[in-house]
């Protein structure tokens, strides 16, 4: 059985990004840098299952003096802080350098997608072949995927009925009416 493979690798420069989504700006101004990070990360791990992206979140580390950390949210999401002095452009475009020749490699998975408004980046990444994607357009696709999500979750409970029996298949329901009737 092979591992798991998903569409596409999604590299995300989240200080960027949530300096430029007006809701995460908000928190981040009004709450704290911490909230918009958690919201991001929310909003990201589904955005990542439903499009089946290997989604890496990068956050740098450029005026902390801390190592650089990896957490695993999801299969399908990792949230990256760099080393100190390392910024998240500098990691995502090793990222992109590597990754460009290990996915090639790998049957199905060819895509590499940055989200970043920060042109110089575009183009960087666009020269190891990634695909661009700017903050807004990422914001756009996060709603709109996370509308068509809940309009499917919906409609999936709204057609469902409240009794557990209704949800079995019909040889079980009728297995389990015989055994209410006292009929084995």
């Amino acid at each position: 059985m092979s591992p798991y493979i998903s569409q596409a690798v999604l590299l995300v420069d989240g200080y960027n990004i949530i300096g430029l989504w007006p809701r995460l700006r908000e928190k981040r101004d009004r709450d704290e840098l911490e909230t918009a990070r958690r919201e991001l990360i929310e909003a990201l791990v589904n955005y990542s299952a439903v499009q089946d992206f290997e989604a890496r979140l990068v956050f740098d580390a450029q005026y902390r003096n801390t190592p650089s950390v990896k957490e695993i949210i999801t299969k399908n999401l990792s949230v990256h802080y760099t080393d100190f002095g390392q910024t998240a452009d500098t990691y995502i475009e090793k990222s992109c350098a590597n990754l460009r020749y290990e996915l090639r490699s790998v049957k199905g998975k060819s895509r590499m997608i940055v989200a970043t408004s920060d042109r110089a980046q575009q183009l960087t990444v666009v020269g190891y072949g990634a695909e661009w994607m700017s903050a807004q357009q990422l914001a756009a696709d996060v709603e709109f995927t996370a509308r068509r999500s809940e309009r499917q979750h919906k409609s999936r409970k709204h057609n469902s009925s409240r009794f557990l029996a209704n949800s079995l298949d019909p040889e079980s329901q009728q297995r389990l009416a015989r055994m209410r009737m006292g009929l084995h």
